[in-house]
């Protein structure tokens, strides 16, 4: 079971309609268009096949544009820049409270914001 934003929901139920399709074929298909072409960058650019995403084609960021601005017939910059980073927040919070949880990061209320825990990297200045 997946648990989403209602607007994520929304936004695919209608693109879903679009395609004929309903909710739940719409995501399995996604998923798996998602998974047949993912690549892992490699060093300095290079996929996973070899080739660079010059030689491949489209980036990642390029294909994550492309399928925002196929959900809508028009998205704002805005709009685009919403759609692109919706999950960024949430991922930032996860991924700090993993940090927290293996004592990486810590939080400090008195100087009000997040640093480095000494010994993070196994250095004696943090790093």
């Amino acid at each position: 079971m997946t648990y989403i934003p209602a607007y994520q929901k929304d936004e695919w139920k209608r693109h879903a309609e679009r395609l004929g399709m309903s909710q739940s074929e719409f995501v399995r298909t996604m998923v798996q268009a998602g998974r047949s072409d993912f690549e892992v960058p490699e060093r300095d650019g290079e996929s996973e096949e070899g080739g660079s995403e010059e030689e491949t084609g489209e980036s990642e960021f390029e294909e994550r544009v492309l399928d925002a601005l196929s959900a809508a017939d028009h998205r704002s910059w805005d709009e685009l820049l919403t759609a692109l980073t919706d999950d960024i927040e949430d991922r930032l919070d996860e991924t700090l409270q993993d940090l927290q949880a293996t004592n990486r990061v810590q939080y400090s209320g008195r100087h009000g914001g997040y640093s480095l825990a000494p010994g993070a990297f196994g250095g004696d200045d943090g790093r």
